[in-house]
């Protein structure tokens, strides 16, 4: 589900449409959360081979890390790709928002970070854009991320949070107890799919990066 206080809007015929904030949407803010209405297809299901739906599933849904297609049912399905993002994922499972969003800005967030199954090009129009987005970007570009999600949520509950109420009580527990005792914090890293395995303690809880990040302070 994406934060209500956004809308879909027409963006250019390269781009398509694109979500766009209609109030100011504070740093810190939940700005999407997978909640139980969204339409999940596993990996080996049989539509994937049905080509009257491959195409819609690969260009509207994401790859969790058990390697399932998440298709988001409302206008969430819809926010663009940029490569200095202001919402991005974190390992607990919803998008944040990096930095205050002002009413009428663009919600985007990092492709990269989407599990991609090839290369995809890139069309964010800034001067930073690294032109495609790569299955390996996961990979490269997690402990930058780690980095702004980790200061994001020092302003979680200092914000209205309206999504709050669809998050399921495991990951609510997780996030608190994150933010309770500033340790065993959970990685982007932790929401790679890998194929073959599943998600270890050692992916999940990347202590030594939040050790290195305070000793950086």
């Amino acid at each position: 589900m994406i934060h209500p206080d956004t809308k879909l809007k027409w963006v250019s015929k390269e781009i398509g449409y694109g979500v766009f904030a209609t109030k100011l949407i504070p740093k810190g803010t939940a700005v999407y959360v997978r909640d139980q209405l969204e339409i999940i297809v596993e990996r080996n299901a049989a539509l994937l081979k049905n080509p009257a739906y491959t195409d819609i599933i690969e260009k509207y849904s994401y790859i969790d890390p058990k390697g399932d297609y998440v298709l988001s049912w409302d206008h969430g399905r819809y926010v663009n790709h940029c490569c200095n993002p202001n919402t991005v994922t974190t390992g607990y499972g919803f998008e944040i928002a990096l930095r205050d969003i002002a009413p009428g800005e663009e919600v985007t967030d990092d492709y990269g970070l989407l599990n991609l199954d090839e290369e995809i090009p890139l069309a964010c129009c800034k001067e930073n854009c690294r032109g495609v987005a790569r299955p390996s970007d996961f990979d490269v570009y997690a402990d930058h991320y780690d980095a702004l999600v980790v200061d994001a949520l020092t302003h979680f509950y200092l914000v209205d949070q309206p999504l709050l109420k669809f998050f399921d009580r495991n990951t609510l527990n997780q996030l608190n107890g994150y933010l309770e005792t500033g340790s065993a914090y959970i990685s982007v890293l932790s929401q790679k799919f890998v194929e073959g395995a599943r998600p270890t303690p050692e992916l999940r809880y990347r202590n030594e990066r939040k050790r290195s990040l305070e000793r950086s302070e």
